[in-house]
């Protein structure tokens, strides 16, 4: 367990969120591997079809994620607060409501599945692969679901390292798995899917054991279980209040997803590059975000309003000199990187993927800034600001996916993201400035 209240603030977020990027970066790193392993061995159809539904499967996930993540902050502040009997109340609530939202998501999806990849414009060409594939990550949604509520109940308590662990041991079991399903077994773009699953599902099983025998403080009793009206209110407005957050966004791109299957297998393997790409270099944005949000819970409960103020200063600045770097290597490196996720030679796919990429870094201070601020909304008590934000992306999206896109082609989806940041960032800057807590003082609390 680690006590964000007390000590430098940097250095503490800097502790908490290593383990956290480290973790990330593997969880990126092997999708990265399938990518490369379905587009090295099975051809760009079957990359393109893994690619035409990855919007879909990031949207379930970062639904349920999300509300993992908003609820993990009510038990931050009863840790910050000391309150154990309401953080373990807190706890079984997550849990419960987490799992059961993750059956009936799963259940509802694979009820519709074939409306939703029609909806996505998926070509005659890789629909039978698409189908194939998401199904099967779709049934193990639950799964991922339970590891993704582990790694949060150990963050909210300061421990970031343990899920590092079991995510690292997960990804080596993911990569050995697509080799052993795909070049071995010959199952195709179902192996990658299998691969994923058993990997998420083992990692769930181990950090769930790890917690039960490292934190007694975590294991719940039969009254834990029980409802108490408040602490489920507390659940249910902050898990929500970010799974919807979370859903906005990547159900915008979701919807942009919608145009890009109408471009073409070349057009759909660069966006899948190029996408893949941005989320290692927006990778700092998430988890810092992440890690304010349990070090804004924590310091909420123990009534320390200046080191809020502190942290989401200094963590801004740092990832400021961030961005520069990511744009230098936008510029110098991208279709090096697209070559290496992709495997890939066309010409097409590389310049276009390439393209995307030195548009898109050149604005990433803006969503630096959503990121972080959004985040520290969520972890101070703000619900309503960071969802209403995310809503505007969402809006956007849909508008140029309807009604720019068919105008200007993929040139659309490259200035899509520029141009939805910089309408949502300003409900988040305005209520920065506004908001009671950063300008409450510590003394406030006590009185």
């Amino acid at each position: 367990m680690k006590n964000l209240t007390e000590g430098k603030p940097l250095k503490l977020i800097l502790l908490f969120a290593i383990p956290l990027f480290i973790g990330r970066l593997f969880d990126l790193f092997y999708t990265l591997v399938d990518t490369r392993i379905v587009g090295e061995t099975l051809g760009e159809a079957s990359l393109a079809a893994v690619g035409a539904t990855s919007t879909l499967s990031e949207l379930l996930t970062g639904l349920l994620n999300g509300f993992a993540n908003g609820a993990a902050i009510v038990v931050a502040t009863y840790f910050g607060a000391k309150d154990n009997k309401n953080m373990k109340k807190a706890i079984g609530g997550m849990v419960f409501m987490g799992v059961g939202g993750a059956v009936l998501v799963s259940a509802f999806c694979l009820l519709i599945l074939t409306p939703l990849l029609r909806f996505l414009n998926i070509s005659e060409e890789i629909l039978p692969q698409s189908q194939s594939y998401i199904r099967i990550v779709l049934a193990g949604l639950v799964a991922a679901t339970c590891y993704h509520l582990c790694a949060a109940v150990l963050r909210a308590i300061g421990d970031s390292f343990t899920p590092l662990l079991f995510l690292i041991l997960a990804s080596f079991l993911n990569i050995a798995l697509d080799y052993a399903f795909i070049l071995e077994l010959g199952t195709g773009v179902e192996g990658a899917a299998y691969a994923t699953v058993i990997s998420q599902a083992l990692s769930a099983v181990l950090c769930f054991l790890y917690m039960r025998r490292k934190y007694p403080l975590l294991v719940l009793t039969k009254e834990d279980w029980k409802r108490e009206k408040e602490v489920y209110r507390k659940l249910l407005t902050t898990g929500i209040s970010m799974s919807f957050m979370t859903s906005f966004v990547n159900l915008g791109t979701f919807t942009l997803q919608t145009s890009i299957n109408t471009f073409g297998t070349n057009i759909i393997v660069a966006h899948t590059a190029a996408r893949k790409a941005t989320s290692v270099f927006m990778l700092p944005f998430s988890v810092l975000g992440t890690t304010l949000a349990t070090y804004c819970g924590q310091n909420l409960g123990a009534g320390k309003y200046s080191r809020i103020r502190k942290g989401l200063r200094d963590t801004l600045l740092l990832t400021f000199g961030w961005c520069v770097c990511v744009i230098l290597v936008a510029f110098t490196l991208s279709p090096a990187l697209v070559g290496l996720i992709t495997s890939t030679r066309e010409q097409e796919i590389l310049d276009t993927a390439s393209l995307y990429l030195k548009v898109n870094t050149s604005f990433y201070f803006v969503p630096a800034v959503i990121c972080l601020f959004r985040n520290s909304m969520q972890g101070f008590g703000d619900n309503k600001t960071p969802v209403f934000s995310s809503f505007l992306e969402l809006a956007g999206k849909v508008c140029i996916a309807f009604l720019l896109t068919p105008a200007i082609g993929y040139m659309g989806i490259i200035v899509a993201e520029p141009i939805v940041w910089a309408i949502m960032v300003i409900p988040l800057i305005v209520n920065m400035i506004r908001n009671p807590v950063l300008r409450m003082t510590d003394v406030e609390q006590t009185n």
